[in-house]
């Protein structure tokens, strides 16, 4: 049963796309339904494969962003100007066009709602895609785990859902969001800086709370903030990472 279970998430699926949104100036949500889905983790990604007419053949990786819903789920997808697949899903796809992947992918980066240790997420640019699907199982599950997020951007448009961030910090009980703004910062925010320890330190559970840590953005982000971690002190076992690029 087991292997069949492993077969299954490694079979490529027909999926359709059935809603797009603009999240920021460069980046979309994607909607997809994909019959015989068998449900996702939050944490977890897909492999997106595009197939041209003389069959030359692309794939690439996207993290989950939605908290698990039937065979539905949503990708956030960053716009890489020279990129061969994110232009073409971001410019090109519409609802009802079709596209090929496979997933769920991965078991380690994940969050489940049984786990009652607090939470601290930390996001690098896009990498809140993954973050997203945990804060929104967070939430569908009425979970009261106390969950942080510490979120660098550039500028406060490059924010992923921006809206939906301010109402759930507004809204969702046990859920604090910090924002740090590395080029440029709203007016009447702290001046733009990278985040380092001093952040780290000032609005992540402390490493005496025994905290799960969660990390995800470019390949240096992740690992100077995983480093910043364990040298204060946290299990290097609760520190679980997500690269990019």
């Amino acid at each position: 049963m087991a292997r069949a279970a492993v077969s299954g998430r490694l079979t490529w699926r027909v999926a359709e796309l059935a809603e797009v949104t603009d999240i920021t100036g460069s980046a979309r949500s994607l909607v997809f339904d994909v019959p015989g889905w068998p449900g996702h983790l939050p944490g977890q990604h897909v492999d997106v494969r595009l197939t041209a007419e003389d069959g030359y053949s692309v794939q690439r990786s996207y993290s989950i962003s939605s908290a698990p819903d039937g065979e539905r789920f949503e990708l956030s997808v960053q716009r890489v100007a020279d990129g061969e697949v994110s232009p073409y899903l971001c410019d090109v796809l519409s609802p009802g066009d079709q596209v090929e992947l496979r997933g769920p992918v991965g078991g380690w980066f994940v969050w489940r709602a049984t786990d009652q240790a607090p939470v601290t997420l930390v996001a690098g640019g896009s990498g809140i895609a993954p973050l997203m699907a945990m804060i929104r199982t967070r939430a569908a599950e009425g979970s009261r785990v106390p969950f942080r997020l510490i979120y660098s951007v550039r500028t406060p448009e490059d924010v992923y859902y921006a809206d939906e961030l301010r109402r759930r910090a507004r809204e969702d009980n046990g859920l604090d969001v910090h924002l740090v703004h590395t080029r440029r910062s709203p007016e009447g925010a702290p001046p733009p800086g990278r985040l380092g320890l001093a952040t780290l330190n000032t609005h992540a559970w402390p490493a005496d709370f025994a905290p799960n840590v969660f990390v995800c953005g470019p390949t240096g982000f992740v690992e100077t903030v995983s480093d910043i971690f364990v040298a204060l002190g946290h299990d290097p076992r609760r520190v679980r990472t997500e690269r990019f690029g």
